[in-house]
């Protein structure tokens, strides 16, 4: 999988970070990595893998998801950047989950999941989608869809399985807006899916597991940043068209919607 440029949305802890790391430690990696953060005060990784990273232009961009007018900056620079090349790939990562449990949901609870965990992949992926198209009519038209050509991979969960919501995992009933948010990630992607889906990039939706993150509860998640980013990386350089607007774990299996 060759990827010339990477955009990672909240890249600067947890998944995002990770992400970052072990693309720009790739045997051949991306030109550049265009990472995002919110906080001058949470860059001190981001700027050590800056620092190390020999082969890949590491480009730090301030932008919170649920702020257009940052989007737009980050939209100009990326392009300013990529030029007619067009960006490869748009990991959406940024995301935010918070214990509040039903029948106590605030509508507050409720905005601040949709605006960060739904809204704001999408309007990224708006602003973004000029130069994803780009970068899939560089490789050709009716070419195959591939990461290494344009896509789009959004972190999911499977919390947000309308299917088995109750059923299959029980412990992510203690952020229902969580869930809430993330079965309309799926939707808004699907929807995205199919109106692309003769432009040559590739989406998909992809859940990287219970991860020992801030947001994944250390103490009692199962999986190490490093094992889920590595096999998400591995399964993302098999997709193809088949894949489109798919809903996946980490391995590629997928999930009922």
């Amino acid at each position: 999988m060759k990827i010339e440029s990477v955009l990672v949305t909240g890249a600067n802890r947890g998944i995002g970070l990770e992400f970052v790391r072990q693309l720009s430690q790739l045997s051949d990696p991306p030109s550049f990595i265009f990472a995002t953060y919110r906080n001058t005060d949470s860059l001190q990784d981001l700027k050590e893998i800056e620092e190390s990273s020999k082969k890949s232009k590491l480009i730090l961009i301030k932008m919170d998801v649920t702020r257009p007018e940052e989007i737009e900056v980050a939209k100009k620079l990326i392009e300013d950047t990529v030029g007619e090349r067009g960006l490869n790939l748009l990991i959406n990562n940024a995301g935010v989950a918070q214990v509040q449990m039903f029948p106590n949901v605030t509508p507050e609870n409720l905005e601040f999941h949709f605006k960060v965990n739904t809204e704001g992949p999408l309007l990224v992926l708006q602003a973004m989608l000029p130069s994803l198209e780009k970068a899939a009519q560089l490789k050709g038209e009716g070419g195959a869809m591939s990461a290494s050509r344009a896509a789009v991979l959004n972190m999911t969960s499977m919390a947000g399985s309308i299917t088995n919501a109750g059923v299959v995992f029980t412990e992510d009933l203690a952020v229902p807006s969580y869930k809430i948010s993330k079965a309309a990630l799926n939707m808004a992607m699907r929807v995205a899916a199919a109106k692309v889906k003769d432009k040559g990039v590739l989406i998909v939706m992809m859940c990287p597991g219970w991860v020992k993150t801030d947001m994944g509860d250390r103490s009692r998640a199962i999986l190490e940043p490093e094992e889920s980013i590595a096999d998400m990386l591995k399964t993302l350089s098999t997709l193809n068209e088949s894949h489109h607007g798919s809903y996946m774990d980490r391995l590629g299996n997928l999930y009922p919607f």
